[in-house]
């Protein structure tokens, strides 16, 4: 692909100009405002005094502001902002290197460009010509965000978030607050720290946001124990790396966005946890962009669904277990199968204390999932070695499972090519892990039955519709549900006139 700068357009600066002065919450996370006179730079929702267009220039990037030597605002909080849409016009390449650069602990920018399978000279050149700074600057300032919005929204001692942020010390934590932020931790800070194990953050997406489609979505899927869905929120527990935490995140919509919370043992896990979570809710999509390509596919403005999301697994392990054990039955029985096989071999999590040598303890202090333990998915080292007899169906979809497993421990992020090469796994088990664990926008479950009668009575051009084939996906089995909800509605009615 084409590669493409980042670089604000003379059109983009009239579109973002009105979006500023409108303060459109749409348009949250795509351009951040820079003020020349103030030296500040802002979200397009800025509660603050609008200035002047003439004091005003835009990035499409929160770093590219800040290597202009402007700083983040204190009230609109830039490092809370959505991330733009998939970055629409930027290359594979780029997006991913991006996304690696991001992540703590940081990695090398050696590192980096290997597992890109470019040099670093070119992923320099990716870098400068997209946001104008070079891979390292690039880390450096991602992380003092994160480190900034742990300080403004968490009550961890700094010590803890210099450790979370992947600093060496304290110091080089003020260092990089002075730096990039000219203040102090100390200055940012409004609420006093403390020792509880709970961290709380704020997370917002672009608006609008069906969270009564995500809602529903996750409660028919939710493994009780594990996971738990209500009105407003979603919680469940989790093992990472040996280590059993626990979120909840709870829906704000006035807000825009979800109020976290969550329970961990090890705070160098907390990046990638909030980056999970933020991906597992789909918050940084564009859901305008999103509807528009649906509609260009062949679907009425009314089918689409207004602020439709991706709801995905917590793992691309737990997605293929999920699509395996889904194999040719209905939602409801995969989450029978997936449920006792969480309950037979998923660590347990308890917040009370227990003499049980197999219960992994907790500290979780706002955990309301069901029942007197709560269940972590199993690990693929666990559902490898298990006999799992217990799980009711053909012995070749048990081996299925046991071979995806197999591959997991072996390597964490296999090869599509080695999952579709285990025997019982076809193109359906591959798009799905793609589409719910990968969390891919533009996978068309083609090979899906429900898709097919779908699309067969909503005529639609699959093609039309990428680089957002994912949410067609989503788009048909809700056509799917309402006609069956409208046939049942019809038959209790005829049972009523009886």
């Amino acid at each position: 692909m084409q590669e493409k700068s980042l670089a604000i357009t003379k059109v983009n600066q009239g579109v973002y100009a009105k979006a500023r002065l409108s303060r459109d919450p749409r348009f949250d996370g795509q351009f951040f405002v820079a003020v020349k006179t103030t030296g500040i730079f802002c979200r397009p929702i800025c509660p603050a005094k609008l200035p002047k267009e003439e004091n005003v220039t835009y990035f499409t990037h929160a770093t590219t502001a800040m290597a202009k030597g402007f700083r983040p605002c204190y009230r609109c909080r830039p490092d809370s902002a959505p991330q733009s849409s998939a970055w629409e016009g930027v290359n594979t390449t780029l997006s991913r290197a991006m996304k690696l650069l991001s992540a703590l602990p940081i990695q090398s920018v050696a590192h980096i460009s290997s597992r890109l399978g470019i040099s670093e000279r070119y992923l320099n050149k990716l870098m400068i010509s997209a946001v104008g700074i070079s891979p390292k600057q690039f880390q450096n300032m991602q992380r003092a965000l994160f480190a900034k919005q742990l300080i403004q929204q968490s009550a961890l001692s700094f010590t803890d978030i210099a450790h979370t942020a992947s600093y060496d010390s304290l110091r080089q934590l003020q260092r990089a607050i002075a730096q990039y932020c000219n203040t102090t931790p100390s200055a940012l800070r409004k609420t006093k720290a403390s020792a509880h194990n709970d961290i709380t953050l704020f997370l917002s997406y672009r608006p609008p946001y069906d969270w009564a489609y995500v809602r529903a979505f996750l409660s028919m899927r939710a493994i009780s124990g594990m996971e738990n869905v209500t009105e407003n929120s979603y919680q469940r527990w989790f093992n990472l790396q040996g280590d059993v935490g626990y979120v909840r995140v709870e829906h704000v919509n006035a807000r825009n966005g979800f109020a976290v919370t969550i329970n961990i043992p090890d705070l160098s896990h907390l990046h990638s946890i909030i980056e999970n979570i933020k991906g597992m809710l789909d918050l940084n999509a564009d859901p305008a962009l999103i509807k528009h390509s649906l509609v260009q596919a062949g679907l009425s403005e009314n089918e689409v669904l207004s602020g439709i999301r991706l709801p995905s697994a917590w793992s691309v392990f737990e997605s293929g277990c999920r699509a395996i054990l889904g194999q040719q039955v209905s939602v409801k029985a995969a989450i029978g199968q997936v449920s006792l096989l969480v309950h037979t071999l998923g660590a347990k999590a308890k917040t009370a204390k227990t003499d049980n040598p197999d219960t992994i303890h907790t500290n979780a202090s706002n955990c309301s999932v069901s029942g007197e333990n709560a269940y972590c998915f199993p690990t693929p080292e666990s559902v490898a070695l298990a006999d799992l007899r217990f799980l009711r169906m053909p012995d070749a979809r048990r081996e299925a499972l046991r071979r995806f497993a197999q591959l997991f421990t072996e390597n964490s992020s296999p090869e599509h090519s080695e999952i579709l090469a285990l025997k019982g796994v076809g193109s359906w088990t591959l798009d799905y892990i793609k589409m719910r664990g990968e969390r891919q926008p533009d996978v068309y479950l083609e090979g899906d039955l429900i898709v097919r009668k779908m699309a067969a009575l909503h005529p639609v051009e699959p093609e039309k519709a990428a680089p957002w084939r994912s949410y067609l996906t989503l788009q048909l089995w809700k056509l799917s549900d309402n006609a069956q909800g409208k046939i049942e509605n019809k038959e209790r009615k005829k049972e009523k006139d009886k």
